[in-house]
């Protein structure tokens, strides 16, 4: 998530830039928040505020491809958070997304293990 305080996307209409003082270590990645208040809500529950996908491009997710994401480009559908590639892919996302995530899901995590 490059260093963004992934509690932000679910609080307002810009994420926020997390600070490496206030980290916590979940699945194997080093996760930055803005505050600890933020961290705290993460550490109770974190599959509430991690993205889908394991931060992976949802749209390329629903392609069967594995891209990486702009921390800028994203939608929270349903209370779960995805995120694109880049903000002309979300536009395209936001078209059909319950379709896109419908196949996204079928995707994963299969995904990651091919070759």
């Amino acid at each position: 998530m490059a260093g963004y305080d992934p509690v932000s996307y679910f609080q307002g209409d810009i994420p926020v830039q997390g600070r490496p003082e206030i980290s916590v270590t979940w699945k194997g990645a080093e996760w930055h928040f803005a505050s600890l208040a933020n961290r705290a809500l993460f550490e109770a529950n974190p599959r509430a505020f991690a993205p889908q996908f394991g931060g992976y491009c949802s749209y390329a997710m629903a392609q069967g491809l594995l891209k990486g994401t702009d921390p800028g480009a994203w939608q929270v559908v349903d209370g779960r958070l995805y995120l694109t590639y880049s903000p002309e892919i979300e536009r395209k996302w936001r078209e059909d997304q319950v379709e896109y995530i419908h196949q996204a899901e079928g995707n994963w995590p299969e995904i990651l293990y091919r070759e």
